[in-house]
């Protein structure tokens, strides 16, 4: 048995709204050498420094999920392929609310429950409820569901947790203020996801660590350097540094029969297990500012909405400014400084 792991996030680039982190949990059931499911149109470019052993699961589950949008397929790509502002959220939803309804046995109805685990002590949260899916159907999402549940046996290998991590701006802000620049926050809180989720699995038998894992995270803007990061958040084992370059840079720690390998690499999101994690920061991100959008919206008369990205966020934070002071709202709680 082995695992495999992807982490990745959206709305790093924001004024406005969190940071959203996401990992999404595969068990693997064989062993074969390959990616973790890269997605086929990376195929046939530069090649890398080799990668740790993993999985090929846009093969594996090739009847149904796809790279790409296509009807009767589940489409598990890098959200930026399945996602444009004004064309709905139809295909990030069809995919994360089809791994949200594996992961925890039920359909998810509300916006609140998504949050439930995370829930923010803002004004726009507060009153904020939807009903979901928002631009599918639950009979779409359950059609998949049973699908990809089918696909998931045959293949052998089984989703087992999606876990999110919001960080809204006073948080952000003061993590960014602590590590000294917003990249540092960001890879701070990715390892930290990480850490949590590594000690939510099931140790090998007579370890304190899991079975053989494979992790592949986005790498996070131009670092090449982990190490240190990763000694921090795992101080109870040492480091190995496999391989660092402007491509991919490659870790490793443990005996090898129950090895941690991560792996911060350029398109990590071609691997499918990153992929999905893209998708759930994005899906997530996207129904927080819908959040923050209706409660301003309905403060200032004729205002239109924003997507939080720095030059319409200073357009907006000015149009709010006045109801925001009488409001008492701090800009801490409000604007991301980095």
């Amino acid at each position: 048995m082995a695992w495999m792991i992807g982490i990745d996030e959206a709305g790093y680039g924001p004024n406005l709204g969190p940071l959203v982190v996401a990992a999404s949990v595969w068990r693997d059931q064989r062993s074969e050498v390959g990616g973790q499911g890269r997605h086929p149109a990376s195929r046939g470019t530069a090649v890398l420094a080799p990668s740790s052993p993993g999985v090929d699961l846009y093969r594996r589950l090739r009847k149904c999920v796809s790279s790409a949008p296509r009807e009767g397929r589940l489409a598990i790509a890098d959200s930026k392929a399945l996602y444009k502002p004004g064309l709905g959220l139809r295909h990030l939803e069809r995919g994360v609310l089809t791994a949200l309804r594996i992961v925890r046995g039920d359909a998810t109805a509300r916006w609140r429950d998504l949050l439930a685990a995370c829930e923010p002590h803002l004004p726009w949260h507060a009153g904020f409820d939807c009903e979901l899916p928002l631009d599918t159907t639950h009979e779409e999402v359950q059609e998949l569901t049973d699908r990809f549940t089918s696909a998931c046996g045959f293949a052998a290998v089984e989703l087992t947790h999606v876990q999110t991590r919001l960080v809204f701006p006073r948080e952000f802000n003061d993590l960014a203020d602590h590590y000294g620049n917003k990249a540092a926050a960001l890879s701070h809180i990715s390892i930290g996801l990480l850490r949590k989720v590594l000690d939510r699995l099931p140790p090998a038998p007579g370890s304190p660590l899991p079975a053989p894992c494979s992790i592949t995270c986005d790498k996070h803007g131009g670092r090449n350097h982990y190490t240190a990061l990763l000694q921090h958040h795992f101080p109870d084992h040492w480091i190995a540094t496999l391989h660092e370059s402007r491509a991919e840079s490659r870790y490793a720690w443990g005996e090898p029969h129950e090895r941690v390998t991560v792996t911060f690499r350029v398109g990590g999101e071609a691997e499918l297990p990153t992929a999905l994690a893209s998708m759930t920061a994005k899906y997530y991100r996207e129904l927080a500012m819908r959040a923050f959008n209706d409660y301003w919206l309905k403060q200032v008369p004729g205002l239109r909405p924003t997507a939080g990205y720095p030059q319409d966020a200073k357009r907006f934070k000015a149009a709010i400014a006045g109801r925001q002071r009488e409001l008492g709202i701090d800009d801490r709680d409000l604007w991301r400084n980095r």
